[in-house]
């Protein structure tokens, strides 16, 4: 017997406030769209938003919008209204995080080179150091500049559920332990970072927020600040966001410190669609569909991470009557989205919707194999669909 299959677990990466009703108009108001495309859903980014305003009016913290996640210019001026900056990770989104988005930057990198630093420093308000040799090689410059010094830090436990996410693992490149604090001169350090979460609830932030404190809370009293990174969920279905609330305000309260927070995927989830048409259908001991948007350079990470991304009215795995495996047009035999089973046969030149994916999509697509790049678009309050950017064979040449 089939079984049975249940919105929305199908439709999404993760639980979502997004309802099948809406879902079914975007797949109405984008029909047309010329594929490939992103498509980025107002309505539903808006919703997350407000959704992190709460967070912020309950605690006084600040959230910053993660550029490595998402940093579509056409979208700053909404998320702007809403939150009170950008984190960047190099001069490049510092720069944009100031012409662009133009509130507070926050910027930290592994290492900084001595050729980007002044850049860095120009574009940020505050730099945040991965080590102590660069926080005494520039820190003095960023002071002298008026602006505020940070140190990443690593607590030595992460609830990051893959090891290739995971700051705390031996020999990492990230964040200095408490072990290497012996003997440093910390004065120049106006507030702490960490970022040991993925895609999780506010209960693995109390765990890593316990270990945090324990072994840094002396430090505590001398900062301004205390980043607490990225990797919360906070607009996810179920996030317990009343137990964050209390973790920043007791974090506040004990120390006097402004709290801030960095999500990406955590302001834009499930607010993303990636639109694709079946190009061909081959048989190869099963149905193997071939659309034009590729694993391998417009979603990077389902390759990477690994994840299977959802499709709407598809069932990941064999729930339904009619089972294919979708792939992209790429010459990487592995360029290959999942399996998906769909109530009726899929037919070529037909239209397929991806959820998800407005996070680490077009951040960290590629030109490989001279496959083009989707276009960008943005899907309004009221349905109307607008192409923000094209891409022609120039953006793949001028790579090479």
């Amino acid at each position: 017997m089939q079984k049975k299959y249940k919105f929305p677990e199908s439709y999404f990466t993760f639980p979502s406030h997004v309802s099948l009703e809406h879902l079914k108009e975007v797949e109405k108001q984008t029909a047309d769209v010329m594929t490939p495309a992103y498509i980025i859903d107002e309505a539903v980014l808006e919703e997350n938003l407000n959704i992190l305003k709460k967070v912020k009016d309950a605690t006084g913290c600040k959230i910053l919008l993660a550029l490595k996640a998402f940093s579509l210019r056409a979208s700053f001026p909404l998320i702007a209204k809403y939150l009170d900056g950008a984190c960047a990770s190099g001069v490049f989104e510092a720069r944009l995080g100031r012409e662009d988005f133009n509130k507070e930057v926050h910027t930290f990198s592994p290492a900084f080179s001595d050729k980007d630093i002044k850049d860095v420093i120009k574009y940020s308000d505050s730099v945040i150091f991965n080590s102590f040799a660069q926080l005494h090689t520039f820190g003095p410059l960023v002071k002298k500049a008026g602006k505020q010094v940070g140190l990443r830090i690593n607590p030595m436990l992460s609830k990051s559920p893959k090891l290739l996410y995971s700051p705390c693992v031996a020999k990492s490149r990230l964040g200095v332990t408490a072990e290497q604090f012996k003997g440093e001169d910390v004065s120049l350090v106006d507030g702490f970072h960490f970022h040991a979460l993925c895609e999780q609830d506010a209960d693995s932030l109390a765990e890593v927020l316990k270990k945090f404190e324990s072994d840094f809370g002396k430090y505590l009293p001398n900062l301004k600040w205390l980043n607490m990174g990225g990797g919360h969920h906070i607009v996810r279905k179920g996030y317990k966001i009343n137990l964050l609330i209390k973790l920043i305000n007791n974090i506040k309260s004990k120390y006097g410190l402004q709290v801030l927070l960095e999500p990406g995927e955590g302001v834009v989830l499930n607010a993303g669609y990636l639109a694709t048409t079946v190009l061909d259908i081959v048989q190869n001991k099963g149905n193997v569909a071939i659309i034009d948007a590729s694993a391998e350079t417009h979603t990077p990470d389902v390759l990477g991470m690994p994840y299977q991304p959802c499709i709407i009215d598809a069932a990941k795995g064999p729930l339904k009557k009619y089972l294919y495996r979708i792939g992209g047009p790429s010459c990487l035999a592995g360029d290959v989205m999942g399996d998906y089973s769909f109530d009726k046969p899929l037919e070529r030149g037909q239209k397929l919707l991806f959820t998800d994916m407005a996070l680490y999509t077009f951040v960290k697509n590629t030109t490989f194999n001279g496959i083009p790049l989707p276009n960008i678009g943005i899907l309004d309050k009221k349905g109307n669909y607008k192409v923000v950017k094209t891409f022609s064979y120039k953006d793949f040449v001028s790579k090479l």
